[in-house]
């Protein structure tokens, strides 16, 4: 296991990787949102990110809308009325997506079942084996 890829530290992202543009916000605003573009559109291209190979393919395999088929992260933030709390918002939910698939999971060990489910199992199976017997026509009676 390599070091990044511990739980209890967050990566960090260089913000040189991350390419950010202003661009006008969508919906109700009154003018301020038809003169100022307070809305932010971050990119990071995943591939080319000086992340750990294993946390590249785990954010790839992520099933996002946002991520596009050449492995670009598009993160739109239009949430508060400020370019800087965007940006700050836009950069907080790329690290948290990037932190969500920090640690690999835990692989899934193989168990033996119990003795006790093993009974159970065979006791619903004679009862059930029992109730389909009952419906079966009587023989040597002849109607």
């Amino acid at each position: 296991m390599a070091t990044t890829d511990l739980p209890n530290r967050p990566l960090l992202i260089d913000e040189a990787e991350v390419q950010t543009s202003a661009i006008r916000a969508q919906g109700a605003g009154g003018q301020n949102v038809n003169k100022v573009s307070s809305a932010i559109h971050l990119r990071f291209d995943i591939p080319a990110s000086s992340l750990p190979d294993g946390v590249k393919d785990r954010l790839m395999a992520l099933r996002d809308a946002r991520i596009t088929g050449e492995g670009v992260l598009v993160i739109k933030a239009q949430r508060f009325r400020t370019q800087d709390k965007n940006r700050l918002d836009a950069f907080m939910r790329l690290h948290e997506l990037v932190n969500s698939v920090a640690t690999p999971p835990t692989p899934r060990r193989a168990t033996q079942p119990t003795y006790g489910s093993k009974q159970r199992r065979l006791q619903t199976k004679g009862a059930r084996a029992q109730t389909k017997s009952l419906r079966a026509p009587v023989r040597g009676h002849d109607d």
